[in-house]
């Protein structure tokens, strides 16, 4: 093994707990971000995401805006970081006005290389408690990329399926992406800053949170089963999704309406992520 692969799994195993209160004002921030009503205190599926952020220093911030690696995280060295997916399972709601803990671990790290350079992926497996209640379990994955190669050919994009039952047209403007950006703490520079994200990072524009997409995902759940509780949601993102394109969200439930398969495609209509809720 080289330093450099020990040197990234000395990370695993690394652990943190952090705490926090379950607040109103995020949720009917987001609410009012999403288009839609929130009431109850209920905190709704993947709105826990609102919690618990990081909250770095400005003097501990990298050139990308996310906090400098080594801490938590492994110190990666490539570039390019991104929200690639995630697994969660709910067991019980988290409510307005409780004390929440999250602990959260590094799981597992992968180094690889594919068609558009090198790639190390890192999860973290999180666990949110209250009072010894465990409310829900999670899985999430980051995928660290290489700069993209000036004669790298793009990979071939894959058409969204079709057949959905439900769908909706999502506008994704910077107004949306600046909101979520900062209910989520989020300062990666590729969500808000143009300049950084096209002559920096390479990109055609802004880029859609991958998060974001994901609960847009659960949200259209939520319209057409107002009334169902969900179980579990997992995602991968497979494509950038860029603001100023509408894009739409999918699904398609199963015969017996507790699996239901869900995707996001973008105004070409190619797939830019393929997810599985199950509801009861």
């Amino acid at each position: 093994m080289s330093d450099y692969h020990q040197k990234l799994d000395d990370w695993l195993g690394t652990e943190r707990v952090a705490k926090d209160l379950i607040t109103a004002f995020p949720l009917a921030a987001l609410a009012a971000t999403l288009d839609r009503e929130q009431s109850g205190d209920t905190v709704p599926p993947l709105w826990h995401w609102l919690y618990f952020l990081p909250i770095a220093p400005m003097s501990e911030t990298g050139p990308d805006g996310h906090p400098k690696r080594g801490d938590f995280l492994p110190p990666v060295p490539l570039p390019r970081r991104m929200w690639a997916g995630g697994r969660v399972t709910f067991h019980a709601p988290l409510k307005v006005g409780e004390r929440a803990t999250r602990t959260s671990t590094i799981a597992n790290i992968e180094d690889k290389t594919g068609r558009s350079g090198r790639l190390v992926f890192v999860t973290v497996q999180h666990s949110i408690e209250v009072g010894g209640e465990l409310k829900l379990e999670e899985e999430h994955d980051i995928v660290y990329r290489d700069a993209p190669l000036a004669d790298a050919r793009p990979q071939q994009p894959q058409l969204a399926p079709q057949g959905e039952r439900w769908s909706r047209i999502i506008e994704a403007d910077p107004v949306m992406l600046f909101r979520y950006s900062a209910l989520t703490f989020n300062s990666h520079r590729i969500h808000y800053d143009y300049p950084y994200a096209t002559q920096v990072e390479a990109y055609p524009g802004l880029v859609v949170h991958g998060p974001l997409i994901a609960t847009l995902l659960v949200d259209l759940v939520r319209r057409q089963q107002p009334d169902a509780t969900l179980q579990s949601f997992a995602f991968k993102a497979l494509r950038p999704t860029f603001s100023g394109q509408a894009f739409m969200v999918c699904g398609a439930p199963a015969a017996d309406g507790k699996l239901i398969d869900l995707w996001a495609k973008d105004h070409d209509g190619y797939l830019t992520m393929r997810a599985t809720a199950a509801i009861e």
